[in-house]
């Protein structure tokens, strides 16, 4: 028993003793468990604790960051309204019938929203409608009126041929009656087949049409509308009726793009608790625009402030939803600001607290700028 006993203890001590000295098993690779966190990079795009950004030169080209120099200096006082877009009277107009009937197609057909057209151009035909009973008794009435010019007719031969016993004042009645029933009867066939012919009022382009064949209309209905694109006008709401008599200039934002205005006046009767203004703005950029369509009106008062002016692009908005700029402090890192922003003319805004003359803010791609976490 007791060799045995003394075989299985050094057996167990020699097992012991290659389990100590027998190297980690390591797992293959792809199959750890990730018990140790990865290195982290520091060149890559990141959050600063303090809230700033670094952004490596590499990712400013790729991402196409921008920057400009922002400068202090007096800026207009503006005010931001309420508009939208208005046909000009004086280039465009409206088509609509003048009796009821039914559509019948042009000389080139119905036209179609945005066909060219010109002025004086037949666009379509309204056939006039009438009862049964009522084009019944028109016929009759030129029945009458035909056969009593027949008559007429005859009467006026006899009395030719009596010329010379017949006075002149008798040929010469006989003469004016047949004239007479001749215009009315050409007047009433006319109304019988006659049609209203729809013509455009301006050369210009179909802005909406309503006009089927067939399509039965009542009189005064709109049936088409032609407008000039690069000819139109902005109407916009004041609230503030002292904004009228200090205009300075106007201009619209359309896209980041400024599109200068010309006020042509105010009203002198309010609507709907507000005084409507009247601006007129021509060109290719205009031509984008639909009639009806809502827009921002950027009015320029006389009133003058300090203030840097801004591209709109480069306001954004921080997690407490305040207005934000990115400032470039550093080649690769960018800060954010909170500043307090006055509308200037729609590209552009004037930050009057926040910012300092020669501060470089990002203007493209600081919507990247802002999401990066």
């Amino acid at each position: 028993m007791k060799p045995r006993i003394l075989m299985s203890a050094a057996c167990a001590a020699l097992c012991g003793a290659l389990l100590v000295l027998a190297p980690p098993a390591l797992a293959g690779e792809g199959h750890d468990h990730g018990d140790a966190a990865p290195a982290a990079s520091g060149n890559g795009p990141k959050r600063l604790p303090d809230g700033s950004v670094f952004l490596p030169k590499p990712a400013q080209r790729q991402i196409g960051v921008r920057t400009v120099t922002v400068m202090e200096g007096e800026l207009p006082r503006s005010v931001e309204l309420a508009g939208k877009v208005v046909m000009d009277p004086n280039a465009g107009g409206k088509v609509q019938a003048l009796i009821p009937g039914r559509i019948e197609a042009g000389p080139r057909g119905l036209p179609n929203v945005g066909q060219v057209v010109r002025k004086g151009e037949v666009l379509a035909y309204v056939i006039p409608s009438s009862g049964v009973i009522e084009r019944s008794n028109q016929a009759a009435q030129l029945a009458e009126l035909r056969a009593a010019k027949a008559l007429a007719d005859k009467r006026l031969a006899r009395l030719k041929e009596l010329a010379d016993t017949v006075p002149r004042k008798d040929i010469e009645a006989a003469e004016s009656e047949i004239s007479s029933l001749t215009e009315r009867v050409a007047l009433l066939g006319a109304g019988l087949s006659n049609r209203d012919a729809l013509v455009a009022p301006v050369s210009g382009v179909i802005a909406s049409s309503h006009a089927v064949s067939g399509q039965v209309v009542d009189a005064r209905e709109l049936v088409f509308e032609v407008i000039d694109p690069n000819r139109l006008r902005i109407e916009a709401l004041a609230y503030d009726a002292e904004v009228a008599g200090n205009v300075a200039g106007a201009a619209l934002g359309l896209g980041g793009e400024r599109v200068p205005l010309t006020f042509i006046g105010a009203a002198h009767s309010l609507r709907e608790q507000a005084l409507p203004m009247l601006f007129r703005g021509e060109g290719p950029a205009l031509s984008r625009l639909a009639v009806g369509q809502p827009v921002k009106v950027y009015v320029q008062t006389a009133t003058r402030m300090k203030g840097l002016r801004v591209p709109a692009a480069a306001l954004m908005k921080n997690p407490a939803n305040q207005t934000i700029v990115w400032v470039k402090t550093a080649p690769e890192r960018f800060e954010p600001r909170t500043v307090l922003v006055a509308p200037l003319d729609g590209a552009s805004v004037a930050i009057t607290s926040g910012l300092k003359a020669g501060d470089r803010i990002a203007t493209q791609a600081a919507t990247l700028i802002n999401q990066l976490r």
